[in-house]
């Protein structure tokens, strides 16, 4: 059980330092440069990482990192920005909100992980929470922006059931970095291609790059695949749920806002169905032979 709580806590890292992004990319972030701004955060956290493991993907990890670089990272990252860009944050945040069903229903047949009635509720829970702090009336609503988030949380949703299936034996900092310096890499790609000339950073931006690269990104990855390895899929989609509470705190801590009695109430929700998700109980250890 203790050992349980450790791994939650540090999970719960991710989705903290995931949900501070919000705040610092709008405030100190030059806009208008998605897929540089996505570059500039993934390709240095993973080759900080890299330089930690010291390891290179070897035999299929060549292409699956790619595959999940591409899924977790590149990709998702890109899509996040172009949601960011075109849908209120009620929005973008409430669809990526759904994440922890998608991630449950795909760790069914992936991973025999079924679903347990606990983790079901709490997502519900959850998710009513968070249309409940976010939602504050009639919003204008881009197809392209909805498209995009549901994409990116269909994305990862099935790059984390795929690393968590993949995952075995390879420590979390290699899994990581292969992942970010797959994911950075097509990113540059597509940003020189795309926009052209990258953009000129003043010493704000450069420190801002280096809290979002290092803190949210390398450090908050490792977390969070270190989670879905000793974490059940369910337990693990639930705590990524602190992300948009997160962002809700610090524009209150931070930017001023205040928050409506109907907002403390859905972040009473969110953190209700995080708990209840955690009220699982562990089935007995089945020995699992390995099939080469």
């Amino acid at each position: 059980m203790e050992a349980r709580l450790r791994w939650v806590l540090v999970t719960a890292l991710a989705p903290i330092a995931w949900g501070t992004t919000y705040f610092v990319t709008h405030r100190y972030l030059p806009a208008g440069y998605p897929l540089y701004g996505a570059a500039i955060r993934a390709l240095p956290a993973g080759i900080l990482l890299l330089l930690v493991s010291r390891r290179l993907p070897s035999g299929s990890w060549w292409w699956k990192s790619l595959v999940l670089g591409t899924l977790n990272m590149g990709a998702f990252f890109a899509l996040v920005y172009l949601a960011a860009q075109t849908l209120p944050t009620s929005i973008a945040s409430t669809i990526m909100a759904l994440s922890p069903i998608v991630l449950m229903m795909l760790a069914w047949p992936a991973l025999a992980e079924r679903p347990q009635a606990p983790h079901l509720a709490g997502a519900v829970i959850g998710i009513a929470g968070v249309c409940l702090m976010l939602f504050t009336g009639p919003v204008a609503v881009n197809p392209h922006g909805v498209l995009a988030s549901v994409a990116a949380m269909l994305m990862s949703s099935c790059g984390y059931v795929l690393a968590k299936k993949w995952s075995a034996g390879i420590d979390v900092f290699s899994l990581t970095s292969w992942q970010l310096v797959a994911g950075g890499l097509m990113l540059v790609a597509a940003a020189v291609t795309i926009e052209g000339s990258p953009p000129a950073l003043d010493g704000r931006a450069l420190t801002a790059f280096g809290y979002v690269s290092v803190v949210a990104t390398a450090l908050a990855f490792a977390a969070w695949f270190a989670g879905l390895r000793h974490l059940s899929a369910g337990t693990v989609g639930l705590i990524g749920l602190l992300n948009p509470v997160t962002g809700t705190l610090l524009g209150v801590l931070v930017a001023g806002e205040t928050l409506t009695v109907r907002q403390l109430g859905g972040l009473a929700l969110v953190l209700a169905g995080i708990l209840l998700g955690q009220r699982v109980r562990r089935r007995p250890e089945i020995p699992v032979v390995s099939r080469v």
